[in-house]
């Protein structure tokens, strides 16, 4: 079998100069030092200051500007460099409007844009930096950041280059391209520890974002896999996109960003609900929302929520082994006296007006909702802009991901009050820990993508609606979804959500351990990456648990939620010097990032510090080279005595 891989290999690589050089090639690119990774996790559709932070690296933009310039360049400068990297169009436009000397401004900005570009390419082969460079000024740009100007047979050269490309009016193409490339250049790769969806307004902007970046990876989050579930056409998926999306005002996402008409929905509302009261439907709008607009929506929200509430009742009662009976409510309502009962105990509701709801058969779509479902399914699948979202959600993503030491998951690994992995059913069989997550990511794939087996996809999707909002679900965590208590219950204990034992036991250090190994890990080494539940810093929670071993970077980028957290969101940098925690406070707009020159005011927490640069070979991908300069050396041996003939010509 060596033998046969090597042959295959001997393809790739026909003469010893050729085996001899790619090894050469991996061993040097080992000595390398590692990239710089980024971690972002609940953006909720924050799209301007997901873009911001992807543009400055949560700080990283600056550093390099420090390293370069230290205290050659005022704040001033240092800060209009920064934003210029950050929006290298926008800023110029200003510029032009404001210099009175644009040649000379030119120059000198040319000069620092090169230099801090030399520097973030520094760490990369010569190789990697070439295919990052953009297609127009590639061969320029290369000369410019891989010749050396104090050299003084290449000065004038590299003056008469930069001099040229002011005379001949490309500057502003050149200056664009240059802040493009040290942001691609300046993070190595990207991974978002989910829930892009939901809340705000721009989720698929920023999925249109991550499609062009050059290097990233996905952690389904519970608000993704609702709408994963919804792309697939599963019916409760959908119920609760619409939801969702009703309800934060935010019905532009569906309509405009996906282009989902939702006319079946705005008829039925208006003619379903026209004479009922829907008060306890509010809307929980932002600046931007248009008032009149807001008794269609709250019709439109209590009919989808009534559908909501229906369909989940149908995929709790074809699945006992979810153990949700307690989410089936509409049968416990008592009509006549306005209560109903949860846990065996009666409460009061706030609203028993439900015109589609049959007492006899609550659970049951009148044949006009089947209708409306059935068209907005049709508009779910055939959406082509949200299949492909959902598409690359499934390519770039899973449930959890290992690398580089670092375990990545959205929610929590379910476990009892003693730590133990909980173990749930699924088809017939019991899984905890890590094969829990394997075999729901497994029926999360067959839930999108099976075609001609009916019964697996439907098991498939109702799984996903499961890992949405299931007592046990990895990236739910918590014990129920109160939709209905939210919504109808005027006693607030009912509201109650009970996080999973994990959230107590993060900061048990032997609980921690145990996770590490679940997913074969070096626990002395390793890292857990999570988000999910907003760190709240004003009530002195805090983010590093665990002496930092596990570490939660949901701080609210989501605005629901910063009037509870006291912060806009945690990012996470690792790079070759250790780790570092970041904490953003509110971005105001990008607006006032280019004209004001203001960035996301960031404070850097220092988790780890490497005593030795971390190099490439202490990496994933190094190993992965390690072992190819291995069967490399080999084939040379074989090359050298003649196992293997050279294909020379």
């Amino acid at each position: 079998m060596q033998l046969l891989y090597l042959k295959t290999l001997a393809k790739q690589y026909p003469t010893i100069a050729a085996a001899s050089r790619e090894i050469i090639n991996l061993q040097a690119i080992l000595s390398l030092p590692k990239g710089t990774e980024h971690f972002l996790t609940d953006i909720h559709g924050e799209y301007e200051q997901f873009n911001h932070v992807l543009k400055n690296g949560s700080g990283t933009v600056k550093t390099k500007i420090d390293e370069e310039f230290g205290n050659t360049l005022s704040s001033r400068d240092k800060k209009s460099l920064a934003t210029l990297i950050y929006y290298p169009k926008e800023k110029l436009e200003l510029v032009l409007q404001q210099e009175e000397n644009i040649e000379d401004w030119y120059k000198i900005t040319l000069h620092r844009l090169v230099q801090i570009t030399k520097r973030v390419a520094s760490k990369y082969t010569r190789s990697k930096v070439r295919k990052a460079l953009p297609k127009d000024f590639a061969y320029i740009i290369e000369e410019l950041i891989t010749e050396k100007e104090e050299v003084q047979d290449k000065e004038g050269y590299y003056n008469e280059i930069i001099r040229t490309i002011i005379r001949i009016g490309s500057a502003p193409g050149f200056i664009v391209a240059l802040g493009e490339l040290i942001q691609r250049l300046v993070i190595d790769h990207l991974h978002i520890v989910g829930d892009i969806f939901d809340r705000g307004p721009g989720p698929h902007i920023i999925m249109d974002t991550l499609e062009e970046y050059h290097s990233v990876d996905v952690q389904w989050g519970n608000h993704d896999i609702v709408w994963m579930g919804a792309a697939s056409g599963h019916l409760a998926c959908i119920a609760t996109v619409i939801r969702t999306s009703v309800r934060y005002g935010n019905l532009d996402i569906l309509e405009d960003g996906y282009g989902i008409n939702l006319i079946p929905l705005v008829t039925f509302a208006m003619e379903t609900y026209k004479d009922s009261d829907c008060s306890v439907f509010a809307i929980n709008y932002n600046n931007d929302y248009n008032m009149k607009d807001l008794q269609l929506d709250m019709r439109m929200h209590k009919a989808i929520t009534m559908l909501q509430l229906k369909l989940e009742g149908q995929i709790i009662k074809r699945h006992p082994e979810y153990h949700m009976d307690d989410r089936l409510l509409l049968d416990k309502i008592d009509f006549a006296n306005k209560t109903v009962t949860i846990a065996g105990q009666s409460y009061e509701m706030n609203d028993v007006d439900f015109p589609t709801v049959n007492p006899e058969n609550p659970y049951k779509l009148t044949s006009e909702e089947a209708e409306l479902m059935e068209r907005l399914r049709q508009a779910f699948v055939h959406c082509e802009k949200l299949q492909r979202h959902v598409r690359f959600l499934f390519s770039k993503g899973g449930l959890y991901k290992v690398h580089n030491s670092n375990l990545l998951y959205h929610g929590c690994v379910p476990m009892d009050e003693e730590g133990n992995f909980l173990k749930v059913e699924v088809d017939g069989q019991e899984y905890a820990g890590k094969k829990l997550y394997d075999v729901l990511e497994y029926y999360a794939r067959k839930g999108f993508y099976s075609r001609h087996n009916v019964a697996e996809k439907r098991k498939g999707q109702d799984m996903l609606w499961y890992i949405w909002t299931g007592p046990n679900s990895p990236v739910f965590g918590k014990n129920k979804m109160a939709t209905f208590e939210r919504y109808f219950v005027k006693d607030k204990s009912t509201h109650t959500e009970v996080k999973n034992s994990y959230y107590r036991l993060m900061d048990n250090e032997e609980i921690v351990n145990k996770i590490l190994r679940e997913f074969n890990l070096d626990e002395v080494k390793s890292h857990i990456v999570n988000g999910h539940v907003p760190v709240e810093i004003k009530k002195g929670e805090t983010p590093i648990k665990c002496g930092g071993k596990l570490l939660i970077i949901d701080g609210g980028f989501s605005k629901a939620y910063q009037s509870k957290t006291g912060i806009a969101g945690y990012t996470l940098v690792s790079n070759s010097h250790g780790m570092r925690l970041v904490a953003h406070e509110t971005f105001e707009s990008k607006e006032d990032a280019i004209q004001r020159e203001s960035d996301i005011f960031s404070d850097t927490i220092l988790i780890e510090t490497a005593v030795n640069r971390l190099r490439v070979s202490d990496t994933d991908i190094g190993r992965e080279l390690q072992e190819s300069i291995g069967y490399l050396e080999l084939l040379l041996q074989a090359y050298q005595d003649g196992t293997i003939v050279e294909k020379v010509k």
